[in-house]
């Protein structure tokens, strides 16, 4: 079980996933970590540990974003370690998964034959390759993504940002927990609702199989 939450609006997107963060921490405290768009680039910072530990990691620079994902994340494939820690990342690509792929193994040889990289141990690498590559298909995002997602057999939550897309938060759920929040120029999406419910009180909550594209 692991917690995830993701912004797109005009506010500080990372106040608003640390603290989202802070509320699903008990959905795992393993690690940690943020991804967020910043002069049409991602920008990642991740560490083992609690979100305490991450939130001294984020410079003051990268709270000028106004899109961000986080992770907090309990350990099932892969050890706690800043290199298995959420969100991960393939080109243009990154990521959070709640979930397991139990396929992973099967995906992740083929992947390495035509030539992908490997940083991590988690199942959840393989899902950014795997939808780097179909987007290097020159299929759009979405479409991507759910080719991406036809591969996998198991349970997930994703949540997918994509430099080439800097308006779009898109989210899929099959069997995992996705619930999305809906304000005036701004969206949230997380693993559960008091992640922003400060925030916002008009709620959608996913069925399995279904995927949803956020802007402001």
């Amino acid at each position: 079980m692991c917690g995830i939450i993701g912004y797109i609006g005009d506010k500080n997107a990372i106040h608003i996933v640390l603290d989202g963060l802070k509320k699903l921490e008990y959905r795992g405290y393993d690690s940690a970590g943020i991804a967020c768009l910043l002069d049409g680039k991602i920008k990642t910072v991740k560490c083992k540990g609690k979100i305490k530990n991450l939130e001294s990691l984020v410079d003051d620079n990268l709270k000028q974003s106004k899109m961000a994902i986080g992770h907090t994340r309990w350990a099932t494939h892969g050890k706690p370690s800043d290199e298995n820690a959420h969100p991960h990342c393939s080109g243009s690509i990154a990521l959070v998964h709640n979930g397991i792929i139990e396929n992973y193994a099967e995906i992740k040889k083929e992947l390495q034959a035509e030539g992908y990289k490997f940083v991590s141990q988690t199942d959840t690498e393989v899902i950014a390759h795997l939808i780097r590559k179909y987007r290097e298909s020159n299929l759009s995002i979405e479409e991507a993504i759910r080719k991406a997602v036809s591969r996998l057999k198991g349970s997930y939550a994703i949540v997918v940002m994509d430099e080439k897309e800097p308006d779009k938060l898109i989210g899929v759920r099959m069997e995992s927990p996705l619930v999305v929040g809906v304000s005036n120029g701004e969206k949230f999406i997380a693993s559960d609702v008091p992640a922003f419910l400060n925030h916002c009180n008009r709620v959608i909550f996913l069925e399995d199989g279904e995927m949803i594209t956020l802007n402001k």
